[in-house]
């Protein structure tokens, strides 16, 4: 049986199965019902791993077997297949979050941390930095650093970096400013985000920005992450960001900012 290379790789990826249990499979999908030395022929496998490999497919579900001499194995429908995945997917996913939120009450997560702080007070300060690459680990990093918030958040993006995070952060401001952290934004106000600044209303101060393009977020005039590219001209999963902890340059830009706040209008008024 010949099958490429390629649907075999697709079927890797979708079914979350190694070479030998798709060769294995897509040979007894071939003949309906096989032994293991003849699925062991057809899919080019050794004859002393087609045992484990069948045992595996049976307890994923892929594959059924039939009492007698010599052992049968029957290939399950494909759409009942790709159901038994879901479902085991879920169910897997389910357990792992689960057992995740369990170790919050555990000494394990205390650990962790006291081994953590630890390691950041022997870091030198220049040490603390980072670049941060694909739009998705961004979000993540400046959705970690809001968390750390204790006194400000100061937020410069652009019409549709305003809309992104309210899609992405809303939660955390929301945790933010209950904490008690001053949330500041500054963005160029247009259709695209009125909604935006609707929904951001009750958690942020936002204000219209129309002379500078830049794209930053300041945390306690400690933290800053400032992105390199410009949103318009590149694909999330190439946007670029620098995370760097810096008190002296982070207050610094901070009180630029703070200048150049104050001739702004609100964003209300600019969206009336």
């Amino acid at each position: 049986m010949i099958v490429k290379e390629e649907f075999l790789n697709q079927l890797k990826l979708y079914f979350s199965l190694n070479l030998y249990e798709v060769k294995i499979w897509t040979a007894l999908l071939s003949r309906g019902v096989s032994t293991a030395g003849e699925l062991s022929d057809i899919a080019n496998v050794p004859r002393s791993r087609s045992y484990d490999v069948l045992e595996s497919l049976e307890k994923k579900g892929f594959v059924v077997m039939k009492f007698g001499k010599p052992i049968k194995y029957m290939a399950v429908p494909p759409e009942e297949v790709v159901e038994r995945v879901k479902k085991n997917m879920r169910v897997d996913a389910e357990t792992k979050v689960k057992r995740l939120e369990e170790l919050r009450k555990t000494e394990v997560i205390d650990e962790l941390k006291s081994l953590f702080t630890q390691g950041v007070d022997l870091v030198e300060p220049s040490d603390l930095s980072g670049s941060l690459r694909g739009r998705h680990n961004l979000y993540n990093h400046i959705d970690f650093t809001i968390k750390s918030a204790e006194k400000t958040v100061t937020i410069v993006t652009t019409s549709s970096g305003l809309v992104r995070k309210i899609d992405a952060l809303k939660g955390t401001f929301e945790k933010a400013k209950s904490r008690g952290v001053k949330i500041r934004i500054a963005a160029p106000i247009t259709k695209e985000c009125s909604n935006a600044v609707k929904d951001l209303k009750s958690v942020a101060e936002v204000r219209h920005i129309d002379k500078l393009n830049a794209r930053f977020i300041v945390v306690d005039g400690k933290e800053l992450i400032f992105m390199v590219l410009d949103d318009k001209n590149v694909h999330p999963s190439y946007d670029v960001g620098i995370w760097v902890n810096t008190p002296l340059f982070a207050s610094a830009l901070e009180q630029l900012f703070e200048i150049a706040w104050k001739e702004l209008k609100p964003a209300a008024k600019i969206i009336k």
